[in-house]
């Protein structure tokens, strides 16, 4: 079996996915830095599994060839 060029250039998307959440929360973390703690949290922790939710169809993609 023949490795496949979708497994890299997932695996370079799901850097680039993470890289570009990273710099979209940081750059939020003035505003959010003014509110009360629990609402920090709060943010913080959607924040931080909302990004897993487009890695299925990505994942998928990568053995498959299929995004559904």
């Amino acid at each position: 079996m023949t490795p496949d060029w979708r497994k890299p250039v997932g695996m370079l998307a799901i850097l680039a996915l993470i890289l570009v959440w990273c710099v979209a929360i940081a750059s939020l973390s003035a505003t959010v830095g003014g509110w009360h703690g629990l609402a920090q949290l709060a943010f913080y922790v959607v924040a931080g599994i909302v990004w897993i939710a487009p890695l299925k169809p990505l994942l998928r993609w990568m053995e498959t060839g299929r995004w559904r």
